[in-house]
């Protein structure tokens, strides 16, 4: 598989179980309708897991811009492949997306509330304080990527997947991704990633959903800009520590 499909298709899997749970957990009439804050982080962990085992062996399972970007300021990466990595999860991202709403429609329809189903795809403020939120985001991924660096050694490129992030050594990625969601995720629903954000808000503009609401374009960007700057902090963070 090439590296462009295995970011592509690995990025799909994780959307898919990732925003697959909130439908699950948010629309009307599911079996999982309600279960709660600990069905959601538990399966994303899992769909993290999913994401990373397809991934790794081809691509070293970035499937999330921020990772891309941090490795690439950490030399660990080369920027010529960055613009490719990046298309690939963001296509991956909004395909995944598309499929939940395929699996969900007709929950879509008998759900009322649209926020509710703009959850199923973006994530947004429990206290809406651009100050706070964008915080939230900046901490949250920056533990994301200076652990992911500690796990690996910074290297996550094709062929390079020490501590093996694929099969079983992807369970720690997943472990950390449940314990940002579990500690850090109740005040913005913890993005740390700007394709899982971004990608599927677009799929949210376009798609025929039944009575949906607006996109919330106004805070959009507080999922893409938080994490990445919180990337480039923890690798700048993993370089100083590595000197």
């Amino acid at each position: 598989m090439s590296e462009f499909a295995s970011e592509l298709i690995g990025t799909m899997f994780l959307i898919l179980l990732g925003n697959g749970v909130v439908a699950n957990v948010v629309l009307n009439g599911t079996k999982g309708h309600n279960s709660g804050w600990i069905v959601i982080t538990t399966a994303w962990a899992l769909a993290v897991f999913v994401g990373v085992v397809i991934a790794a062996p081809f691509s070293g399972a970035h499937l999330n811009p921020a990772v891309t970007i941090a490795l690439a300021i950490a030399q660990k990466f080369s920027w010529a492949k960055v613009p490719l990595y990046l298309l690939a999860q963001f296509l991956g991202a909004m395909a995944g997306s598309g499929l939940v709403w395929l699996i969900y429609k007709d929950h879509y329809e008998i759900t009322e509330s649209g926020d509710a189903k703009l959850a199923t795809f973006c994530t947004g403020p429990a206290i809406r304080k651009v100050s706070s939120n964008l915080t939230s985001e900046i901490i949250g991924t920056f533990v994301l990527i200076f652990v992911i660096f500690y796990f690996t050694n910074g290297e996550m490129g094709k062929d390079k997947t020490p501590i093996g992030l694929g099969s079983l050594g992807a369970i720690p990625v997943a472990f950390l991704v449940w314990g940002i969601g579990l500690a850090l995720g109740g005040t913005t629903g913890y993005a740390i990633n700007p394709a899982r954000d971004l990608g599927p808000r677009i799929m949210h503009a376009i798609l025929p959903i039944h009575g949906k609401r607006d996109s919330d374009w106004g805070y959009a960007w507080i999922p893409v800009i938080g994490p990445l700057i919180g990337a480039a902090l923890a690798a700048l963070a993993f370089i100083w520590l590595k000197i």
